[in-house]
């Protein structure tokens, strides 16, 4: 029997349900905000073990319609997120941003360190690999009309969904947050506790950082706002 055959058995679907929903518990603060060490499987990109296990079902059931899933971000930590930061503020500085012209430029994609779905190991960019494309991968044009990964675009949209996957930041016109990302999914058995847990953190403590570049302008009612706006702007099959 083949993957696909077992997904739908029912045995394969009590099978892949008993990975996905075992309830996560005692969650480690620091996990949560990027600065912590969860149990993570894979080299070059790093996931909760029972995301890599939905993930190579879903990628095999995609291979057999000639499409490569191929992961070009999963696990992120608090520095990885920061250095991230850091570098779109100065390039937006030497540009002729300021303040927090800046910092409404880099949240339009990019998260304040600590407050990122990808400190969790539960989210994944993901492109076609078996399509060439020059210059930036992630790139919204690119997911559609005679795109490189409009036909992967089209096949998520179909079929992630039965695999546990969700896209966080759809194209809903009244979700607030971050831009569309056709890229990004988030596998939501394991993404929606741990954002339950997050909600219950002091984020404003946890996530200040004087290395942080502008950190002073990221008050206690941005953030506030911010929270509501951006770590909760998405599709509502994950709150």
């Amino acid at each position: 029997m083949n993957r696909s055959e077992f997904l739908s058995t029912t045995l394969g679907i009590i099978a892949l349900s008993n990975i996905s929903m075992k309830p996560l518990k005692n969650y480690d603060p620091l996990i949560l905000i990027g600065k912590g060490k969860p149990q993570l499987v894979g080299s070059t990109f790093s996931m909760l073990p029972e995301v890599k296990v939905a993930l190579e079902i879903m990628t095999h059931d995609a291979k057999n319609d000639g499409i490569e899933i191929t992961v070009v971000s999963a696990y992120r930590s608090y520095e990885r997120q920061k250095s991230i930061w850091n570098s779109k503020f100065i390039k937006l500085e030497k540009k002729g941003f300021k303040n927090l012209a800046i910092i409404d430029q880099i949240i339009k994609y990019s998260t304040i360190p600590g407050t990122s779905r990808h400190h969790w190991g539960t989210d994944i960019d993901i492109i076609d690999g078996s399509q060439t494309s020059k210059g930036d991968l992630l790139v919204t044009k690119k997911f559609h009309g005679n795109g490189p990964y409009n036909k992967l675009r089209k096949w998520m949209d179909t079929n992630a969904e039965k695999f546990g996957f969700i896209k966080p930041y759809n194209r809903d016109p009244e979700r607030k947050g971050f831009l569309y990302e056709p890229w990004h999914y988030s596998y939501a058995m394991k993404s929606i506790p741990m954002l339950n847990a997050y909600l219950e953190l002091d984020a404003i403590s946890l996530i200040k950082d004087s290395d942080l570049l502008g950190a002073d302008l990221l008050d206690s009612k941005f953030i506030n706002k911010y929270l509501s706006s951006h770590v909760l702007g998405i599709d509502a099959a994950l709150l």
